[in-house]
């Protein structure tokens, strides 16, 4: 059903959290007519065919999600191994999400810092300002957006000829492993990348090829990230011709964050009316009815597939707060995706000052996640992880032992400290784990 008393321009009438404040809204309001005109990112038939994906995950299959990159081709291969790894040994389809392409602002706590007693507006994302702590740098510049723009085109383009062009074949899973992935966890994909080719000259021998599968020679993949600068979101929003249906086509599909999902908020209001997936970041606090009210906003008509929550709580707090939560929820009969995100929880700061995460904490959280899920009769469906393709040394732990004296070695993060390859790998295995014995 159509919303009536919706258009894409409706937010603007709602309080919007976390935007940033343009000096010349003349400027601004001409990018947003160019953008306006612009290709869209991404396709209505695309978002169309994630929500159909995420349908069957809430009813018995499982979603994984990465969220945040920098190297493309490199992330593109842990992903793939990920996924491999999750479907092979965890016997489960894979629907892959990505944090590509779109994730350029960020939330701030506050909308100034200050520095050596100086104090300019935050650093909310390439898509507003700069980082350098300088006030040129840090003005809201409109000219950004387009920045944005052009640079998700480029990533899109690149990633449709990895999932597309051969680079997913799984006749080409021997050369998925990186060089700097951990020896030990390098042998057991090794071995698993054997089997599976085993398996490949088995099917092959009985007429089942690359060239009459294209399932074993491409892969699907998806993007995704917080529609937080509404603007941005707002110009690439084109209303389908087939369906008659409004799409936002900056992404397929879009989540609202911790800080911006308030029930007579502008982030909700905005993507009621898009037919996209949706996510919800929900934290500790979270109430019964904040989490119906959300689902009476973004999903009345309770329709499978098309929203998705992502628990982040940390590991400790999952685990009192978690089981309450879902036992208030589960008699209503909601169409849910339940995902994990175990990473923003569990943050903490070392002794030598670095913003770090703990693997052994990660994965706790996402243990707990899972057996809560079991307990109480629902779906544990995602898991949502922020890492990189690079050797970057960010979060302690792991076959690695990177320790808080390695954290300087290779700390590149400008924003939270991320997995690198081998810790994804190794997590990957980890969950595949859990998931057989969910199968027991």
């Amino acid at each position: 059903m159509q919303n009536t008393n919706w258009n894409p321009k409706s937010w603007r009438d709602k309080i919007a959290l976390q935007q940033p404040i343009y000096e010349d809204l003349n400027a601004l309001e001409a990018i947003e007519k160019k953008l306006s005109k612009y290709p869209p990112l991404v396709f209505a038939g695309e978002a169309r065919t994630l929500k159909s994906r995420l349908a069957k995950v809430s009813k018995g299959a499982e979603s994984f999600a990465d969220f945040n990159a920098i190297r493309i081709r490199d992330l593109f291969k842990v992903i793939l191994q990920m996924a491999v790894v999750l479907t092979y040994a965890g016997a489960c389809p894979i629907v892959k999400v990505g944090r590509l392409a779109g994730q350029f602002a960020k939330p701030r706590s506050s909308d100034t810092e200050t520095s050596n007693g100086i104090t300019l507006p935050s650093y909310r994302g390439d898509i507003i300002n700069g980082i350098a702590f300088e006030k040129a740098a840090r003005e809201a510049d409109p000219k950004r957006i387009l920045q944005a723009y052009n640079q998700s085109a480029a990533t899109l383009n690149l990633i449709r000829a990895f999932a597309q062009g051969g680079l997913a074949d799984l006749n080409q899973v021997q050369k998925w492993n990186l060089n700097f992935v951990n020896s030990a966890q390098s042998e057991r994909f090794q071995n698993m990348a054997d089997k599976i080719t085993q398996a490949l000259a088995f099917m092959e021998a009985c007429g089942i090829t690359a060239q009459n599968t294209p399932t074993l020679h491409e892969t699907e993949f998806f993007t995704s990230h917080e529609a937080l600068l509404l603007n941005y979101e707002e110009a690439l929003t084109r209303k389908d011709h087939l369906t008659n249906k409004w799409y936002d086509c900056s992404a397929h599909m879009l989540w609202i964050g911790e800080r911006t999902r308030n029930l007579d908020g502008a982030h909700l209001e905005f993507l009621r009316g898009v037919e996209n997936p949706l996510g919800v970041k929900i934290g500790p606090q979270a109430s019964r009815e904040d989490i119906l009210g959300i689902c009476e906003i973004l999903n009345p008509q309770n329709e499978e597939g098309r929203l998705n929550f992502i628990i982040r709580m940390g590991a400790e707090v999952i685990k009192d707060k978690l089981p309450k939560l879902l036992e208030s929820i589960k008699k209503e009969g909601r169409e849910i995706v339940w995902s994990i995100d175990p990473m923003h929880g569990n943050t903490i700061k070392a002794s030598n000052g670095y913003k770090t995460r703990s693997f052994d904490s990660i994965l706790d959280e996402m243990k707990a996640f899972f057996e809560i899920h079991r307990s109480i009769g629902t779906y544990a469906g995602g898991v949502h992880l922020e890492m990189t393709g690079e050797d970057v040394t960010e979060c302690v732990g792991g076959m690695q032992a990177i320790t808080e004296e390695n954290l300087g070695c290779n700390y590149n993060t400008q924003c939270d400290p991320r997995l690198n390859a081998s810790q994804a790998v190794e997590l990957s295995f980890l969950i595949a784990d859990i998931l057989k014995k969910r199968r027991v």
